[in-house]
């Protein structure tokens, strides 16, 4: 639970991530005049010689143990339900099965509502409180309408999500459990984001869509942070990473830029590889065209909820996160996926969301593909537990 109130230094401005251009940073903020995410930015400069690796000795062990570099400045506002800090887990077994010389997995399924969308709506939720927030909206596949609703329950204020037909039933109970007012429509998580900007024109929710406010890519970057810990001050060769959204991949992205800037690391990056469904690829599509942005993906399927995203608010900023990085982005057929959960949990004792299997299935690929070399190391983001998949079959 929160601490004491107490005054934290917090974000300095936002800033545009296409254009630059800055805003001040204490009232609610959507997308910027252009149409575009903004970004959190800190004097990191001021920040840095408070916060360094050797001052986290001791800290929560939640993502609030980063707080230094996070937006919210009423400690009394932290909404916190455990997340963060999931293991990262030697996979040597996978790994010789991968043909590669070491394989993590970074298991995001430990979260407390079972999957990676913990870190994005905590801070999303626990930003939108202490900016005066009353409602709170968002279109989902199921796993983020899952976490607005636990943080929303958490701080207290009502939230509304709106998802397809055939979402995973788990997923359906847990949002209903956790008291938020739950729609069903029958489309995809883009026509979800309609009526939820209906809901924000007409009642005056505060739309927490992907990229569509600030905060939830700065929870998402603590997996970068927490990578760097973990694997004791130093980073892997690659990141394997299920792309939606891609608020994750993003956000890493940005907390290695961070890093770098407060002297924790040098100029190294790993290559960061983007894996997406064969049923819904805009970014791989985009990637190999050499196009900066991803035209949507028309007529979306793949059992894997959380990469039917037919269009991502951060194409560009994924895609440049992609090329320089020097990795690249791979399609995995459902069947693949559904064959590499079992794979996974044969040899880690991980039960995998499909997104976990579509990372697993991606290394091999990567390899064939020379995108990855076999003696590199990488860490796969398993982002969700399988239990919310029980009964969905790869399409």
């Amino acid at each position: 639970m929160p601490r004491s109130s107490e005054l934290l230094r917090g974000a300095s401005h936002l800033e545009c991530t296409y254009t630059g251009e800055t805003v001040e940073s204490e009232a609610l903020h959507g997308l910027s005049s252009a149409g575009k995410p903004y970004f959190a930015r800190y004097d990191l400069e001021a920040i840095r010689p408070g916060f360094q690796p050797a001052d986290l000795a001791g800290r929560r062990a939640d993502l609030w143990r980063y707080e230094d570099v996070l937006p919210v400045r009423d400690r009394a506002c932290q909404v916190s339900l455990g997340e963060g800090w999931t293991p990262l887990l030697d996979s040597a077994r996978l790994a010789v099965r991968m043909g590669v010389s070491r394989v993590w997995i970074k298991d995001e399924g430990q979260n407390p509502t079972g999957s990676f969308k913990d870190r994005g709506l905590c801070l999303a939720v626990s930003r939108a409180k202490e900016l005066g927030a009353i409602e709170l909206a968002i279109p989902s596949a199921g796993n983020a309408g899952g976490a607005a609703a636990a943080y929303g329950a958490a701080a207290g204020l009502p939230v509304h999500v709106v998802v397809p037909t055939d979402t995973p039933a788990p997923i359906l109970a847990e949002i209903r459990a956790l008291g938020a007012n739950l729609r069903l429509l029958d489309g995809l998580i883009s026509d979800c984001g309609r009526e939820v900007w209906s809901g924000v024109e007409k009642h005056g929710w505060f739309d927490l869509s992907t990229l569509k406010e600030p905060y939830r890519v700065e929870g998402k970057k603590t997996m970068g942070y927490e990578l760097f810990e973990q694997l004791g001050g130093r980073l892997p060769d690659g990141i394997v990473y299920p792309t939606g959204g891609g608020t994750g991949l993003i956000g890493m992205w940005k907390a290695f830029d961070e890093m770098e800037r407060m002297g924790w690391i040098g100029p190294e990056r790993p290559k960061m590889f983007s894996v997406q469904a064969a049923g819904c690829a805009p970014m791989v599509r985009a990637w190999e065209s050499g196009a900066a942005e991803a035209e949507p993906w028309a007529d979306a399927v793949t059992y894997a909820a959380g990469m039917r995203v037919p269009g991502a608010v951060g194409d560009f900023l994924i895609l440049k996160a992609i090329r320089e990085s020097g990795g690249a982005a791979v399609a995995i057929r459902d069947q693949d996926m559904y064959d590499w959960v079992q794979a996974v949990g044969a040899d880690t004792g991980i039960f995998a969301a499909p997104e976990g299997g579509a990372v697993a299935a991606a290394v091999p690929a990567l390899v064939a593909m020379g995108a990855l070399d076999p003696d590199e190391e990488v860490v796969l983001f398993n982002t969700g537990s399988g239990l919310k998949y029980v009964g969905m079959s790869p399409v």
